[in-house]
């Protein structure tokens, strides 16, 4: 669908030149990968400065009997339980709408949200209180969803197999870049107080804004070629009339899609895990601040507790997406080239089985930094390509469906699951750190078991097997 020329004797352009310092570059295919590196730059960055406030709004989201590790956890199970609907509403509007007319009205509806969330903002007009914290984590869930997940999709189904693994691994690098550059920007302005954290809100709207405009430019150059497009037809799978449970029920469909589900599941549940534990010991690291500090009264520690727990995901963000960033930029294309789509598939897995052996042998909060550093930026790299790698063989029409419910729907099935793991493991087992960090040493072997079962489903589906 993209264009390409068929005269293979043109010269690279200077662009595409440079682009092969990256990946594999073929004449004409510069501008749309150049386009769609821009577009998801701007979504990232827009998603790093609201994912940080996230954090800051959860840690003061008091509910008198839990604690701050409870409150998250849960929080992530009802937001599970919202997208099992929600992503059955965007499978109906995905059935009903053009893919571009679809990418601009869910993102216009994104901005809308994040407007009305700056005018509820604590202390704003309205005074704290603890339920919108958990509302607006709620709806980061959905965001993700609108406009990150549709992102992808809409990516994957530009490019034929041969061509999607050539280019999304440097489209990916764009993925990388604006989530480390927003992170940096959380924490060079709110870091250093030049803005109040909730102008972060507002900073997010006009990348979003120009997102829109750079999907339009895309299908107009895609469109041109839609002619051509039709004289090679793939073959399409018929699939069922969506409805507001069909984001669940397609995974039924094939053993590829369940696999899929599966270790989209197993991946988040093993990283919400160690999310959840590192969450709970720097909310606790900041309270003992506070006291240390002096800092007395409701308001002033839940403004320093918001504001640090702010901070530190800023800045943690920056050195997960720099470390992600490198990696996506000098080894996603080459991994795949010379290692497969399985060296891919299976790399994080692998880390991610050395990382919380490590943790659970020595758990303490330098270590788990570090560790987390390493699982979270081979996952925003890596395993984000292999995501979108996977779904190439994958026909349009089960895409637009499956895609986005599996990127979003199953990996929060994951945080409900973490969120079951933190209500047995701290109400029941009363477990310690060691104890949750062995725990997801035992989940990251099934998960190791279920990818090399995807890998060959993902074999059979390239050598044009029906999914």
């Amino acid at each position: 669908m993209s264009q390409i020329s068929t005269d293979n004797t043109l010269e690279l352009s200077t662009t595409e030149r440079f682009l092969s310092i990256f990946t594999e570059v073929k004449p004409g295919e510069g501008v749309t990968a150049m386009l769609l590196f821009a577009n998801v730059f701007l979504i990232l960055l827009a998603y790093y400065f609201i994912k940080p406030v996230r954090e800051g709004w959860i840690s003061v989201a008091n509910i008198q009997g839990l604690s701050p590790i409870e409150i998250k956890a849960y929080s992530s199970f009802l937001q599970s339980i919202m997208l099992l609907f929600v992503v059955g509403w965007y499978a109906q509007l995905a059935a009903k709408w053009d893919k571009v007319t679809l990418f601009t009205r869910a993102t216009l509806f994104c901005i809308s949200n994040i407007l009305i969330f700056w005018v509820l903002q604590p202390n704003f007009f309205f005074n704290t209180f603890s339920a919108m914290g958990i509302i607006y984590y709620l709806w980061v869930g959905m965001f993700s969803v609108f406009v990150v997940a549709q992102f992808w999709t809409f990516a994957a189904d530009v490019y034929t197999n041969e061509r999607g693994k050539r280019m999304l691994p440097f489209i990916a690098i764009g993925a990388t870049a604006g989530a480390a550059f927003g992170s940096w920007m959380v924490s060079a302005l709110i870091g250093k107080g030049v803005l109040p954290s909730e102008a972060l809100l507002l900073m997010a709207v006009f990348p979003l804004l120009a997102s829109i405009f750079i999907v339009r430019k895309v299908a107009v150059r895609e469109s041109l070629h839609a002619k051509a497009d039709a004289a090679n037809p793939v073959k399409t799978e018929a699939v069922e009339k969506p409805s507001i449970l069909s984001g669940a029920k397609i995974v039924l469909l094939s053993k590829f899609l369940l696999l899929a589900a599966l270790v989209a599941m197993l991946t988040n549940w093993v990283n919400t895990n160690g999310e959840n534990l590192l969450f709970s010991v720097i909310q606790e690291s900041l309270m003992n601040d506070a006291q240390v500090q002096g800092i007395t009264g409701e308001d002033a520690s839940e403004a320093f507790i918001k504001d640090g727990i702010t901070i530190f995901y800023g800045n943690f963000y920056f050195w997960v997406n720099v470390v992600a960033l490198l990696l996506q930029a000098f080894v996603a294309s080459r991994l795949l080239k010379y290692g497969g789509f399985a060296a891919l598939l299976l790399i994080l897995p692998v880390i991610a089985l050395t990382s919380y052996t490590v943790m659970a042998l020595i758990p303490v909060l330098g270590v788990i930094k570090i560790m987390k550093i390493a699982e979270n930026a081979t996952d925003y790299s890596l395993n984000n390509t292999s995501k979108h790698v996977l779904w190439l063989p994958v026909s349009s029409a089960t895409k637009f469906r499956s895609k986005p419910a599996v990127d979003t729907l199953y990996v929060r099935l994951g945080d409900g699951l973490a969120a079951i793991t933190v209500l047995v493991g701290v109400q029941m087992l009363s477990l310690s750190t060691t104890g949750f960090f062995a725990f997801n040493v035992f989940l990251v072997l099934i998960w190791l078991i279920v990818g090399i079962l995807l890998v060959r489903e993902h074999k059979r589906a390239s050598e044009g097997e029906p999914v």
